[in-house]
């Protein structure tokens, strides 16, 4: 199984969303179905600070939710993905090579990775990876240290550099997201354009443009 970005839409579920909620797993199978039924066909989780068993028992609710109508990546954690029954992993600079995470998940399996400048595409350009994640496109509140942002023209200067699927995040709502396919994204990794507090996460997604 491969990603292969035709699907434009590849949202990011961050374990915060999921706080506070009286029932984490009825909450998350609800998002994780309605955004199937929106049209998504590949969702990212991610926890940066869970434990193992909060990870897993994410996982399994998701995937359980779904069986296999959709592709489910796992951030940063590649001794995770088979046991979650997921279908790859996405990890970034400072997580594992995207080498290490292509020797635990198999060659079956989806790598993704993180780049945010030109030296760091040329060498996920030679990686075993699937897609290239490019960004932050835009300024982005997701992150607590982000890196620069490299914008519209960061996102052309990754497509003269690689021919594998580019996936662009940071900073991408409804209203700027054409104009980063146009500079050459082939799909855009959302998150809080997607998972924004008393929003319906599916609505937004269906009414995304470039669906």
């Amino acid at each position: 199984m491969r990603f292969d970005g035709a699907n434009a839409l590849y949202p990011i579920l961050d374990a915060g969303f999921l706080a506070g909620a009286k029932d984490r797993a009825g909450f998350l199978r609800r998002i994780v179905l309605g955004l199937a039924e929106a049209g998504v066909t590949i969702l990212q989780y991610r926890n940066k600070t869970g434990v193992e068993a909060e990870i897993l028992a994410d996982a399994w609710v998701m995937r359980e939710a779904v069986d296999s109508r959709m592709l489910l990546i796992l951030n940063d954690w590649p001794q995770f993905v088979a046991e979650a029954g997921f279908d790859g992993v996405h990890v970034g600079q400072t997580d594992v090579s995207p080498a290490e995470a292509r020797r635990v998940v198999g060659p079956e399996k989806i790598v993704g990775v993180s780049t945010h400048n030109e030296a760091q595409l040329r060498v996920a350009d030679r990686e075993p990876v699937d897609y290239i994640a490019v960004g932050p496109v835009y300024a982005t509140a997701t992150k607590e240290n982000p890196d620069p942002v490299v914008g519209l023209e960061g996102v052309r200067m990754a497509r003269s550099l690689t021919r594998k699927p580019l996936v662009a995040i940071g900073g991408i709502t409804a209203e700027n997201a054409r104009a980063v396919l146009e500079a050459g994204a082939d799909s855009l990794a959302v998150i809080s354009g997607i998972f924004a507090p008393g929003v319906d996460p599916a609505k937004l997604a269906r009414n995304f443009p470039g669906r």
